[in-house]
C-alpha cells in the first residue's frame, strides 16, 4: 500500500524516468547503432552488473569518497574559523581578503601539478584537488554569514551579560550565520564532488570512480563510462540529500519553526 502511494505521489518524475530511459534505449539501438558512441540503457545495467560482481565497485566507492572525505574534512577545519575571523574582525578581514581574491578565482585544477609535487601520488594529492574546490565557497559564505549578523542582537547580548568576543561569536554570531555557512559547505561539496574525475586522473590509486571512468575510457568500454558517470551523479545527489536532511532537522529546526 505504500509503496502504491508513493508511486502515486511521484507519478510525475517516474513517467519522465521512464520515457527518458525508453528514448535513449531506441535512439542507441536503431539510430545510433553503435555502443563507442551511444551504448544503450541495458548495456550500461549489464556494466553495472559486471562491476557489482568483481568487487571493484565497492572499492571505487570506498576509494572515492576517501579522497572526498579528506578533501572536505580539511576545508570545514581550515575554511570555517578564517571565514569567522574575516567576518568578526576588521583587521582580519583586511589581512586575509587580498590573499583569497587572488587564490579564489584559480580553477582547482590548476593545482594538479603542485598537489603530484607536494604529496605524490597518495590519497592526500588527491583529496588536495577536492579541498581547493570546497574550501573557498565556505570561507565566502562564512564570512557573509558572520558581516550579516544583526547589530541589534549583539548588543542586547551585551546589556544581557555576554561580553566577551567567544561568547558573542558562540552564542549569537555563529547561530545567526549557520544557514550562510550550511549553504556554503553545499555549495562547496558539490564543486568538490564535480573535481574528483580530475583528482583521480593521475593514477593515485588503481580504484576510484574517476579513476575507472577514465580507464575505461582508455579501452574504448563507453558502456562502463556511462555507468561511472550515473554512479557520480546519483551518489553526488545522495550525499546532498543527507546533508541537506541533517542539517535541517538537527541544526536549523528553528527555521521551519520546529524547536524541541
Amino acid at each position: 500500500m505504500k509503496l502504491k502511494e508513493a508511486a502515486q505521489n511521484n507519478a510525475p518524475e517516474i513517467t519522465s524516468l521512464v520515457v527518458a530511459i525508453t528514448l535513449w534505449q531506441i535512439v542507441a539501438e536503431y539510430i545510433v547503432r553503435r555502443e563507442l558512441l551511444l551504448p544503450s540503457f541495458f548495456d550500461v545495467v549489464t556494466a553495472f552488473i559486471q562491476a557489482v560482481e568483481s568487487g571493484a565497485l565497492l572499492m571505487d566507492f570506498y576509494t572515492s569518497l576517501l579522497h572526498f572525505g579528506i578533501g572536505v574534512l580539511s576545508a570545514l577545519v581550515i575554511g570555517i574559523p578564517i571565514g569567522v575571523v574575516m567576518g568578526w574582525f576588521k583587521t582580519a578581514s583586511r589581512v586575509f581578503d587580498p590573499l583569497i581574491e587572488i587564490l579564489r578565482p584559480i580553477p582547482p585544477l590548476a593545482w594538479i601539478p603542485f598537489s603530484l609535487v607536494w604529496l605524490g601520488l597518495t590519497h592526500t594529492a588527491a583529496g588536495f584537488v577536492i579541498f581547493i574546490g570546497v574550501l573557498f565557497p565556505i570561507i565566502i559564505n562564512t564570512y557573509t554569514g558572520f558581516k550579516s549578523v544583526s547589530r541589534i542582537n549583539v548588543e542586547a547580548a551585551k546589556v544581557l551579560g555576554c561580553v566577551k568576543q567567544r561568547e558573542l561569536i558562540r552564542h549569537i554570531a555563529f547561530p545567526s550565520s549557520l544557514p550562510t555557512i550550511a549553504a556554503g559547505i553545499r555549495v562547496g561539496m558539490g564543486v568538490g564532488w564535480m573535481c574528483l574525475v580530475a583528482a583521480e586522473f593521475f593514477g593515485v590509486s588503481k580504484y576510484g570512480l574517476g579513476y575507472k571512468l577514465w580507464w575505461h575510457y582508455g579501452l574504448h568500454q563507453m558502456d562502463f563510462v556511462l555507468m561511472y558517470m550515473f554512479i557520480l551523479g546519483i551518489l553526488g545527489l545522495t550525499i546532498d540529500k543527507i546533508f541537506r536532511k541533517y542539517i535541517d532537522k538537527r541544526l536549523l529546526k528553528w527555521r521551519s519553526g520546529v524547536v524541541v
